[in-house]
């Protein structure tokens, strides 16, 4: 069982010595739709007012450009400690166990705009892009979905339990031969009747993996799952018409509106 996570707008800053090209990033196979969208990119933050405009920064975010610059030769940290933000910062990467980290690079992925899809445990720099960003000569959309189709069949073995948004699961769409997954996060309202969440989406998913990660034994089945869910005060389920798990956060909701 695989768990695949969106990344984050917001981003630790720092890392160590290694620069992205000594690290190397798993699953080779998208390394051209990399280099494609990060030559763009680079092409684009060397017309500051262009990368301004097409990145949507304020004023007080052009710096933005200048990490863009230095993507090659900036310092990197584990995917999983860079991105911050309600989703992971319920993760807690900081405070993880060295068994925790082990299970984080064997079972989690986050899907970056910038470099596709990467363990929890690949070295990345800080960088700014997002999955809605237009980019003038190269189609977000269009390049991952034909460059991750491969990548995900070889992920077939087992289940893929897809945490992403809406945003990220349009940009690389998993094959339909693929077992996957999609997790729907809800409150049940007095009335009995189920309610989307938004910013309570991100949390709920955050101590989910988090849970997931501590568990004492890894998921093998969407029974185990739900036990970890149940553990922390959660519920979830197969909706099997929508083939999507639902997650059930009321404990949480209740607790952060007091």
């Amino acid at each position: 069982m695989l768990f695949l996570l969106p990344p984050s707008e917001t981003k630790a800053i720092g890392g160590g010595s290694l620069t992205i090209a000594q690290a190397a990033l798993t699953f080779g196979g998208l390394n051209p739709a990399r280099d494609k969208v990060l030559a763009e990119l680079l092409r684009v933050c060397k017309k500051p007012a262009l990368a301004a405009q097409i990145l949507k920064l304020s004023p007080k975010q052009l710096g933005a450009i200048d990490v863009n610059l230095q993507v090659c030769n900036g310092p990197t940290m584990r995917a999983l400690e860079r991105y911050t933000g309600t989703l992971f910062d319920a993760i807690e990467a900081s405070s993880l166990s060295s068994s925790a980290w082990l299970r984080a690079k064997q079972t989690v992925l986050i899907q970056s705009p910038l470099f596709g899809l990467i363990p929890a445990t690949d070295l990345i720099p800080n960088y700014r892009l997002s999955g809605t960003t237009v980019l003038p000569k190269v189609a977000l959309k269009k390049v991952w979905s034909a460059a991750h189709a491969p990548i995900f069949s070889r992920l077939a073995q087992g289940l893929l339990v897809d945490l992403r948004s809406k945003t990220y699961v349009d940009l690389a769409p998993i094959p339909d031969a693929v077992p996957s997954v999609w997790v729907e996060v809800v409150s049940r309202e007095s009335n009995g009747q189920l309610r989307a969440l938004n910013h309570f989406n991100k949390l709920a998913k955050g101590l989910l993996v988090r849970a997931i990660l501590d568990a004492p034994v890894a998921p093998e089945t969407i029974a185990d799952l739900a036990a970890i869910a149940q553990g922390i005060g959660m519920e979830l389920y197969l909706d099997e018409a929508k083939n999507q798990l639902v997650l059930v956060t009321d404990q949480i909701v209740k607790s952060k509106r007091v």
